[in-house]
């Protein structure tokens, strides 16, 4: 069996047993990740999401945090400017091997979910039903797309939200603070009793 994951803005095609180079998450060497974001699952019979596949996962185990190979980028601007710059750059990066693939029930208590580039956070079991974002000041239907293929589907999620998961999506979503100043996990909050 494969599957076809999302993470850090690119695919991987794994098995199980597989070992990843990965964007890096803030996960420490030893502790279970699993990836929601499941495009395609393969094996006896092909499942193709649209855009994912519902209720699959990639679970995987970090093995180290590591960096990249340099990358060296050279400009020279020419004739009357004279200038000429070097820089370099070393990506940072997670290994993580793969360790299954879950084709259904992707709710696994006790792991961390990896929702994007830098960021892990514990699984919590999602809600069954789907609540319509765009009540909350400032969502209209482009954004609670986007916030739907973060793994965001209901007011509860939105209310239970740290500090840094926050920073998180202010950072993934481009807000710059819009969560705050919209008061979004108080009205989420209100929005989840009644």
């Amino acid at each position: 069996m494969f599957a076809v994951l999302k993470t850090g803005g690119k695919q991987y095609k794994v098995q199980p047993g597989d070992v990843l180079r990965v964007e890096r998450l803030a996960a420490d060497a030893g502790e279970k990740v699993q990836f929601n974001e499941v495009l395609m699952l393969g094996g006896e019979s092909l499942v193709i999401g649209a855009p994912l596949v519902a209720g699959a996962a990639v679970q995987a185990e970090v093995v180290d945090q590591v960096k990249g190979d340099k990358v060296i980028s050279f400009v020279k601007r020419r004739r009357k400017h004279g200038s000429q710059r070097t820089r370099g750059h070393r990506q940072k990066l997670t290994l993580v091997r793969v360790t299954d693939i879950l084709a259904s029930g992707a709710e696994a208590t006790g792991v961390k979910v990896a929702i994007g580039t830098g960021s892990v956070r514990s699984a919590v079991s999602a809600p069954a039903r789907s609540d319509d974002l765009k009540r909350l000041s400032g969502v209209g239907p482009a954004l609670e797309k986007k916030l739907h293929t973060s793994g965001v589907t209901s007011f509860a999620q939105i209310a239970a939200w740290t500090p840094e998961d926050v920073a998180t999506f202010n950072e993934k979503l481009n807000f710059k603070g819009r969560i705050e100043r919209e008061g979004w996990i108080d009205q989420a909050r209100d929005l989840a009793k009644g």
